[in-house]
């Protein structure tokens, strides 16, 4: 698991026990019902983004295997033959890296991957 998991791990625990600790205020009464059900809220919607979180311009693949962030935040491996490059190509605004945008004309399926 690469340390992005790891955060997403901690991310989801943290939300966990938000939710606990507002359904245990919840049940002690009226004094503590609105900070039970904000900490409901908060802690949902932190489990919520540590499951749906993706890293940015990583194929499904990529993100199922925990393969290792490539350059730019793209792929690592070899992309297969399918993907054809585009004339798609933009900066990544965090790694100030180049991308390019490779896709599979059969699919419409997406790869990024940093230009050298």
């Amino acid at each position: 698991m690469g340390s992005f998991g790891v955060i997403r791990g901690i991310v989801f625990v943290v939300g966990a026990l938000l939710v606990v600790s507002g359904f245990a205020s919840l049940g002690l009464g009226s004094l503590f019902a609105l900070n039970g059900l904000w900490l409901v809220a908060v802690g949902g919607f932190l489990m919520i983004v540590a499951v749906l979180e993706r890293q940015r311009y990583r194929s499904e693949n990529a993100e199922r295997t925990n393969d290792p962030i490539g350059p730019g935040g793209g792929e690592t491996d070899a992309v297969e033959p399918r993907f054809r490059p585009t004339d798609e190509v933009f900066v990544d605004p965090t790694t100030q890296r180049t991308m390019r945008v490779l896709v599979d004309p059969r699919t419409g399926e997406r790869r990024y991957i940093a230009e050298a």
